[in-house]
């Protein structure tokens, strides 16, 4: 993992009460009333540590490593799916209650999906393998790290990524910006954006879009390498991906870019539509040691 590239906030008081954040969130880019989530952890609403980009790495790539340190490279139009169900990490004992957390904590609490697992729906149902795709969790993972390293009400929690994809590039999230991938050069902690599907046409310039579309985000965990696959790469991690928390290497160049100067993405799998750079107040914990 690369040196954090600024400096650090003074050590901030915790705040004597959990912060507020918005208790429902809909289609519309609208929220519900604010409130106290009972869901997020004291450590978090509070923030016993400034809301840094170390935390945000830290707490991705530890559930990286507790869904075994997968690393996926490939083109996601080649990736087989799982040939069993008991083959998917999402369902195997110990995940799917994991994934169950993301969504218990990542989503605002009025929300039905809160209830959700790898396996089970909100009644407690298991569902079909087949129909998984119905509740994927990538979001409810970006949205867990979020809560989890103190973002409190400046990220726009949602079971969907072009709910924040949208905010962001609208400017109604405080606490995220939307950034062209052909020119801004990602950091730890941002969030690397490509449309899904028949949405991966979408590009920096139609957002926001009026509508939503499949999306996928991962988390920046590392800026700055040089190794394989690409020589010059970072890292992200992401959910739902193979059917876990996976981490996946993208291309740049000397700079750390995703893109030459002519605005050409190096990356030939995914085209990504946006960076959401997330407005941390420090890079690091203040007395981590770096």
């Amino acid at each position: 993992m690369s040196a954090f590239l600024g400096g650090c906030a003074d050590t901030p008081h915790p705040s004597a009460r959990p912060a507020q954040t918005p208790t429902a969130q809909y289609a519309s880019g609208r929220v519900g009333p604010v409130g106290y989530d009972s869901h997020v952890p004291d450590f978090a609403s509070r923030n016993f540590e400034p809301f840094n980009r170390q935390d945000a790495a830290a707490i991705a790539l530890r559930e990286w490593r507790m869904f075994g340190s997968p690393v996926d490279d490939d083109d996601p139009e080649q990736r087989p799916d799982a040939a069993y169900a008991a083959l998917k990490p999402e369902r195997i004992p110990g995940l799917w209650q994991r994934i169950g957390e993301y969504w218990w904590i990542g989503q605002d609490p009025y929300e039905t999906e809160v209830s959700w697992t790898g396996k089970q729906d909100a009644d407690g149902q298991r569902f079909d393998p087949v129909h998984d795709g119905h509740y994927a969790w990538s979001a409810a993972f970006i949205s867990y790290v979020m809560r989890i390293a103190g973002a409190n009400e400046r990220f726009p929690y949602s079971p969907n990524h072009a709910t924040y994809i949208n905010a962001a590039a609208s400017g109604q999230a405080s606490g995220v910006r939307a950034q062209d991938p052909a020119t801004y050069v990602p950091q730890m902690g941002d969030l690397l954006c490509v449309g899904r599907g028949h949405s991966k046409s979408v590009t920096f310039s139609m957002l926001p879009t009026s509508y939503g579309f499949p999306a996928h985000c991962g988390i920046v965990t590392a800026v700055n390498q040089n190794g394989p696959p690409f020589g010059h790469e970072l890292s992200i991690v992401g959910g739902n991906v193979d059917d876990a928390v996976t981490l996946t290497h993208v291309p740049t160049d000397a700079r750390g870019a995703l893109a030459d100067t002519s605005g050409h993405i190096y990356d030939t799998r995914y085209p990504w539509c946006a960076v959401l750079q997330i407005l941390y107040d420090a890079d690091r914990e203040p007395d981590s040691g770096d």
